[in-house]
């Protein structure tokens, strides 16, 4: 496995968030583990993209894989990513509508 430096580090965490699907997950695993068919459930997608985001985020390290039997658990990699997850989500920004809309999905912010 690759040690990231820094800035990658942050790149992949930015990408990673900027789908509103692996964002779902993110904020899903830090309050615990879970399972990919309860993960879907919750968050109201197909096990398929369930599984294709789960990918992505293994990819990018910041989620793993515990095999349980015939199943695998997730979780975050790391505990830090939980309390960095809960940071951003306490942050208050001023956003211009005009710019950056709510519903936004064409990447402009």
């Amino acid at each position: 496995m690759e040690t990231l430096i820094h800035r990658d580090a942050l790149s992949r965490f930015g990408y990673a968030l900027s789908d509103s699907t692996r964002t779902q997950i993110l904020l899903s695993l830090r309050t615990g583990p879970g399972y990919p068919s309860e993960l879907a459930d919750k968050i109201g997608v197909t096990r398929q993209i369930l599984s294709n985001h789960l990918a992505c985020l293994r990819g990018c390290g910041l989620v793993v894989a515990v095999p349980e039997g015939r199943r695998s658990r997730y979780e975050l990699a790391d505990p830090r990513i939980g309390k960095a997850l809960d940071d951003l989500v306490g942050l208050v920004l001023a956003v211009d509508p005009a710019c950056c809309p709510a519903a936004d999905t064409d990447g402009c912010c």
